[in-house]
């Protein structure tokens, strides 16, 4: 595994990743808003994690920007990583398929909005923050670069703790009492620790 076969595989799991998301999107729009809890900073959250999650890296992989920040790359990274690819497309497919058209991709309640707590959501509340969370951590393993590498974890960080409580809280205030129980049972985004 050399670092540019590392590049090319990043490419295609975000060539994936835009896939799997085109059909949950275009389904999503067939069902109407019922509540939103869209606000201000929602743009900048989401500005921060395209930025952090897609724009800085694809520079790095297109033009090798800033080279300055590269450091030496081990096969075993781009292996792990491979791997790691492969999980995460699986789980935000599961993630999508769960939800149906419950999905937004914003904080949006949905015409007859269900609370799902099956399938991926059985032991998390938010695995598609848990796929965020490993497709930061996909770059940083294919992406040998102090700036583009680390790029998508700083960008979820953001998304994630400028979104999640607001999530809750609107999940709270759809489902009550049942989404109270449901947060007691499992964790945020990583089983049985967070």
């Amino acid at each position: 595994m050399t670092a540019t076969a590392a590049k090319i595989i990043w490419l295609l799991f975000m060539a994936g990743y835009v896939a799997l998301r085109v059909g949950p999107r275009l389904n999503a729009r067939k069902t109407p808003v019922r509540q939103s809890a869209r606000n201000a900073r929602e743009p900048v959250l989401m500005a921060s994690a395209l930025t952090g999650l897609g724009i800085v890296p694809l520079i790095y992989v297109a033009t090798g920007w800033p080279r300055s920040a590269d450091y030496p790359f081990l096969a075993a990274q781009g292996y792990l990583g491979s791997v790691l690819c492969v999980f995460v497309l699986w789980l935000f497919y599961r993630t999508h398929r769960d939800l149906g058209r419950n999905w937004s991709v914003s904080l949006d309640v949905r015409e007859r909005h269900t609370l799902i707590t099956t399938g991926v959501y059985t032991l998390v509340r938010h695995p598609m923050y848990t796929a965020f969370l490993l497709m930061g951590i996909v770059q940083l393993l294919m992406l040998p670069n102090w700036i583009a590498g680390p790029a998508g974890l700083v960008a979820f960080g953001v998304l994630f703790f400028g979104r999640v409580r607001c999530e809750e809280e609107m999940m709270i205030g759809a489902f009550g009492d049942e989404y109270r129980a449901y947060m007691r049972r499992t964790t945020r985004i990583i089983p049985w620790i967070y």
